[in-house]
């Protein structure tokens, strides 16, 4: 679809005026994808799907690394109205072939350096006709696991004209409380160009055009990194892929490609802040309009450094995979409200007790969306129906409340909450404390079980380089923490890791340490 009549809102439009534009660079290797590449290279593959038979509403999986290749098969699928699932390179193959027997999958695309753990993954599984690997070099292709060289299939493929429209992403909800499930939304299928709701809602908040070079730091098989990255190529703006985060290769490539526009997690800025403050201060970052940070919830002092360093730049913003419900504010705002995540723009919180009785302002309970997205859970009529209430709003599982000024704030996650003698305890207000020290690189704070108390607060922590994990000095943190923290929310003993166990967008998987934990106490 190209020509006068294209839809404003799709790579092809920039394609169509400037095919040299660039829409992707890899920060790396400095591998640069045109949009004349990029929308060759995705009709080509959504062609070759749809001589294998996928056809609207069906379901394909990417399996890769960050890299040049993973949007342009992204845009493929997108281009021909599939659901499209991204699968975390940090999955075991049986949770690879879990996934991709819950979506019903006909499609995996994945890269060499995938491939081993996708050919485990497809062992026994059937229903996945179509298997391909990126790379044309001899030997690729894995003849065991069925899979076949993409390039080559492309090339190969019967000239047929797919019938063109809009798909959407089937993302998976990240596991932190048990086996991750799809993340159904509807499908409409409407010509391409109508890009989804989050699309205008990028520009009208953080700017998102053509003039836009955004940094995406984080694995792109993420929902934000992902939807965020081709809102970017809807307006025609470019994306520089990081392969990895690193703190101050971050800062060199602000510096290099003139970013404007970034989004992080706390504990990338956490580690960019703890960086020396000659090192910090000696890149030129002048280019940069927007920086905006979600995924978890951010420490105060961590935020409040993060603007006086870099100015009213700094965003934030809450949702979720589900995309149930969306706020956000900017720096100002939070300043006067420090702490929250800002005011609804999708959805309006309501803030309920377990018997779903809502509760006064400043009272904290589960968050529940009025008004928002509809979403389904895939394959669990259960999970959705308890995310459902009576009369329509649903929740993802989050606490927090709602001030007298509409702002929302968040406590924990209700998995992550601990009862100790009765009393309810929000781990992450002792895991800000932790993190403000100079000590502290991360901190997980949960809830051990306790013979009397049913459960008590534990902590782990990920020091600064250089220092000696000792009984003296989770002493000193133990201290810290009473000094900054009433006793009771304190954790009452720490013990030391060389690190903890995040996902990539800096989730902490709390629930592998509370295995861990739970036999030991």
């Amino acid at each position: 679809m190209t020509g006068p009549d294209a839809p404003l809102l799709f790579p092809d439009t920039h394609a169509a005026t400037d095919p040299d534009r660039p829409a992707i660079v890899m920060a790396g290797s400095g591998e640069t994808i045109g949009y004349g590449k990029l929308v060759e290279t995705s009709r080509g593959i959504a062609r070759l799907l749809w001589s294998r038979g996928l056809r609207h509403g069906d379901t394909a999986a990417l399996l890769m690394e960050n890299s040049a290749d993973f949007l342009q098969i992204a845009w493929a699928f997108q281009r021909i109205g599939l659901r499209y699932v991204a699968l975390s390179t940090r999955l075991t193959p049986a949770e690879i072939a879990y996934i991709l027997g819950d979506s019903g999958a006909s499609a995996l695309v994945t890269s060499p350096t995938m491939l081993p753990q996708a050919v485990a993954a497809v062992e026994g599984l059937s229903g996945l006709p179509v298997r391909l690997v990126t790379g044309t070099e001899p030997g690729v292709a894995a003849a065991d696991g069925g899979f076949e060289s993409l390039g080559e299939a492309v090339r190969t493929a019967p000239e047929v004209e797919p019938v063109e429209c809009e798909g959407a992403d089937l993302l998976y909800s990240s596991g932190t409380t048990g086996r991750p499930k799809g993340v159904v939304a509807a499908l409409p299928l409407p010509p391409l160009g109508t890009g989804p709701g989050f699309t205008t809602l990028f520009h009208q908040l953080w700017g998102v055009d053509r003039d836009t070079v955004y940094l995406s730091p984080a694995p792109l098989y993420h929902a934000a990194p992902l939807r965020v990255s081709m809102t970017v190529h809807r307006h025609g703006g470019t994306v520089v892929v990081m392969e990895s985060f690193d703190a101050t290769q971050a800062l060199r490539l602000i510096e290099r490609h003139r970013i404007t526009f970034t989004q992080m997690v706390p504990t990338m800025m956490i580690r960019i802040l703890k960086l020396p403050a000659a090192q910090r201060s000696g890149y030129d970052l002048s280019s940069l309009r927007t920086l905006v940070h979600a995924a978890a919830p951010c420490p105060a002092e961590v935020k409040r450094e993060l603007i006086d360093w870099l100015g009213p730049i700094v965003r934030e913003y809450y949702s979720a995979t589900e995309n149930y419900l969306f706020t956000e504010l900017d720096a100002n705002e939070w300043l006067a409200h420090p702490g929250s995540v800002g005011r609804p723009v999708a959805g309006t919180p309501r803030i309920l007790d377990d018997e779903g009785v809502e509760l006064p302002v400043g009272t904290t309970g589960t968050i529940w969306s009025q008004n928002g997205p509809a979403f389904e859970y895939l394959n669990d009529p259960d999970k959705t129906a308890q995310a459902h209430n009576s009369v329509g709003w649903t929740t993802v599982g989050d606490l927090g409340y709602v001030d007298a000024d509409g702002y929302l704030y968040l406590s924990d996650r209700r998995s992550d909450l601990v009862l100790s003698g009765g009393v309810n305890i929000y781990p992450q207000e002792a895991e800000n404390v932790l993190v403000g020290s100079p000590d502290v690189l991360d901190a997980a704070v949960f809830g051990i079980p306790h013979p009397e108390l049913g459960q008590v607060v534990h902590a782990v922590v990920q020091l600064r380089p250089g220092l000696e994990p000792t009984a003296e000095r989770a002493e000193l943190l133990l201290e810290y923490c009473r000094e900054n923290l009433s006793g009771y929310k304190c954790p009452r003993g720490i013990d030391f890791a060389e690190q903890l166990p995040r996902t990539p967008t800096g989730k902490l998987l709390k629930r592998l340490l509370r295995e861990q934990y739970t036999p030991a106490h």
